[in-house]
């Protein structure tokens, strides 16, 4: 696990559980953005885990299978959906009760507390493992998505309650916009906002990390941003 808080040590501040995007880890530039934002502009405190056969965690025989076979996929310009999509989804069997046992350790430290907000933010195969997550976590209390396939993630997605922020990037050549936006309308949250910015995959505008810490400072504790 990595985890940052702020230099002051401040009492019982909303904790963030964040997820990495699929072949990168807990200390991506992307988390560590991430965890400088919350921390430095909310004051919260944020923790990522590598998930299942990422960063120091080994890969298993069935690991390098998926991955040869998505890479084979990409490279025959074929769909990798049929790959992608129950691997994430194996990797979030295992991944989903891990994040659950960090949070019940990270809510005995006094300066989270067993009562405290968290919030939950992921990307990618973040995504994959938040949705189920956050479905079934209720001290999970706002949650920010994006950027992954969503067929596996229905039924979970009509367990969520929560404030929701979703991320479609409109002219993803991946992912199709149709299934994304299926998966916003099926979010059974009274409050979610949909943010579609135009682009491709890759193209995915970096100030929708700003907006996500915005989110959570509105839905986690005040307002410092």
């Amino acid at each position: 696990m990595a985890a940052r808080s702020p230099a002051s040590g401040a009492d019982r501040a909303p904790l963030v559980l964040m997820g990495h995007g699929g072949g990168t880890h807990k200390k991506h530039q992307a988390m560590v953005g991430r965890a400088h934002l919350l921390v430095t502009r909310c004051g919260f405190h944020a923790a990522v885990l590598d998930a299942p056969g990422h960063g120091e965690r080994p890969r298993t025989a069935r690991d390098e299978q998926d991955i040869a076979a998505l890479r084979g996929a990409q490279a025959a310009g074929e769909p990798e959906s049929p790959v992608v999509v129950p691997y994430n989804a194996r990797l979030a069997e295992v991944a989903v009760p891990e994040y659950r046992a960090v949070l019940d350790a990270l809510q005995e430290l006094p300066e989270i507390g067993a009562d405290g907000p968290v919030g939950y933010v992921g990307m990618g195969l973040g995504m994959a493992i938040g949705v189920p997550l956050v479905a079934a976590e209720p001290r999970i209390t706002a949650a920010v998505f994006g950027m992954t396939w969503p067929d596996a993630l229905f039924e979970a997605a009509k367990q969520i309650t929560v404030p929701v922020e979703f991320d479609v990037q409109w002219d993803d050549e991946r992912i199709p916009r149709e299934d994304a936006l299926a998966l916003f309308d099926t979010f059974a949250s009274q409050e979610k906002t949909l943010h579609a910015n135009a682009g491709a995959h890759v193209a995915w505008p970096l100030f929708e990390a700003d907006s996500a810490t915005r989110f959570f400072a509105r839905h986690l504790g005040a307002d410092h941003g």
